[in-house]
């Protein structure tokens, strides 16, 4: 327990201290957009290269942790669309609501995951995190795609579009690189090494205050069906998915945690966007997910006290 608490308590802590600075306008928001895309583009990307690069991936069970985790996601997957009618019929969520409690059910915060994976267990669960990223945003950002464009309002974009910004998403491509690296065995100067490190110490601490920054508790109403549903599916259910087939496919120790914290985190900033773009309910998304950030400083502990 005391691990556990040790470990969730500074990243909540820096949470809080992101939201205070934001609140006191220290920062505007154009330059918290600035600084975030620094930690997704720069510093997120040298802390995953460098790590995957150093990383025996013999020894990580991979193969079983992307089974459990992608298992986890179809089954997220086919309960929310099953609750789809259910939700309509009894509480009245339309089309557009329903997309942002699909995507606040089954979307995760890499940056949240990994600064816990980093302090629960250290550099090897950074590396654990990258097998999650690999197995989990392609096959999540088509997911939601297809959904917004099923319910939604908005024009989805086309397949070549969707590759392309598959491909451009850093922590896939820097995956790659470092995969790349590790599995060809290219040796590095060791002044590129020192970068990447200087770089990745930067993203955890960065990435983790921009999220606190993100927090707009003034919008949250007196939670509803949607919002509800939404927070409970993702973290309470999906967790207990995660458990479930990590368990039957026989993930254990440090890989098993890593599945854990991937599937209890709250839901990622970036669902607000595509909400927006694709005619989804933008407002109830940042409702989502600023409740699930709150409510995930009490369910995240729980959840890995029970599971681990």
């Amino acid at each position: 327990m005391n691990g556990i608490l040790n470990a969730l308590v500074p990243v909540l802590l820096v949470i809080a201290a992101g939201h205070v600075v934001a609140r006191m306008g220290l920062i505007t928001g154009d330059q918290w957009r600035g600084i975030e895309k620094i930690a997704y583009f720069l510093l997120f990307p040298a802390i995953i290269i460098s790590t995957v690069a150093r990383t025996d991936f013999m020894a990580i069970p991979a193969f079983e942790m992307s089974a459990a985790l992608v298992l986890s996601i179809f089954a997220m997957t086919a309960l929310a669309l099953a609750l789809q009618p259910v939700l309509k019929r009894s509480f009245g969520i339309d089309g557009p609501r329903f997309s942002s409690v699909f995507q606040g059910a089954t979307r995760w915060n890499t940056f949240v995951a990994l600064a816990i994976a980093d302090e629960l267990l250290g550099a090897d669960g950074v590396a654990l995190l990258a097998v999650a990223v690999v197995a989990m945003i392609p096959l999540l950002n088509i997911i939601n795609v297809l959904v917004l464009s099923r319910f939604a309002s908005g024009e989805a974009p086309g397949a070549a579009k969707i590759a392309l910004d598959l491909v451009r998403n850093p922590l896939i491509w820097s995956t790659a690189v470092g995969l790349a690296i590790n599995l060809t065995g290219l040796p590095l100067p060791r002044f590129a090494w020192s970068t990447l490190e200087i770089l990745g110490s930067a993203a955890l601490p960065i990435g983790i205050v921009c999220v606190g920054a993100g927090l707009n508790l003034g919008s949250l109403r007196r939670p509803g069906p949607a919002l509800t549903s939404a927070t409970v599916l993702k973290l309470a259910v999906m967790p207990l998915f995660g458990f479930l087939f990590a368990t039957l496919i026989g993930v254990h120790g440090p890989a098993f945690t890593a599945v854990m914290i991937a599937m209890s985190v709250p839901s990622a900033g970036n669902a607000y966007l595509l909400a927006r773009q694709m005619g989804g309910d933008a407002p109830l998304m940042a409702e989502i997910l600023t409740l699930q950030t709150l409510v995930a400083a009490v369910s995240m502990p729980l959840v890995l006290l029970i599971a681990v």
